[in-house]
């Protein structure tokens, strides 16, 4: 039997597109896509992001090594979606440092921007304190860092 694997979106140049649909559970009441739902889908891309990137965040775990915490997100919400609407979550590192990236992610419909996040992931050795990230990592963030913006403080 073939299996379909689930989307893990694509590359196009340094920016990661992974798309997303509305469905009636990402809606609130109103009809139009509840707040939180923004989150679970920039996380969604961030994780794909990674995978694709060839970061293995869960054996590094289990390896004791440490993971990717979250230390800061900044959100503008200018647009709302709507049930059915076929949504882009575009993303790209925006700063990297040894222990720490920014990435800015977007969600769109077509052209119109819906959402905007700027990120910024720490990683955190299993006790929860800053350590470097995996150097082989940091490699792979630079080949799709693009620096289009001063350092903020997400």
């Amino acid at each position: 039997m073939l299996v379909p694997q689930p989307p893990s979106g694509l590359f196009d140049g340094p920016q990661h597109l992974y798309p997303v649909r509305v469905y009636f559970e990402d809606t609130d009441l109103s009809g139009v896509v509840y707040h939180a739902n923004y989150l679970r889908w920039f996380e969604r891309a961030r994780s794909d992001m990674l995978r694709l990137l060839g970061i293995d965040q869960r054996a590094a775990h289990e390896a004791g090594e440490g993971a990717y915490a979250v230390s800061a997100m900044d959100l503008r919400y200018l647009r709302p979606a709507k049930l059915d609407d076929d949504v882009l979550i575009s993303s790209h590192v925006a700063e990297l440092s040894p222990a720490t990236c920014r990435i800015v992610q977007r969600a769109f419909r077509e052209e119109t921007l819906l959402c905007e996040a700027k990120v910024r992931v720490a990683f955190v050795a299993p006790n929860g304190r800053p350590r470097r990230q995996p150097r082989a990592w940091v490699a792979a963030f630079q080949t799709v860092t693009v620096l289009t913006e001063g350092p903020d403080p997400a």
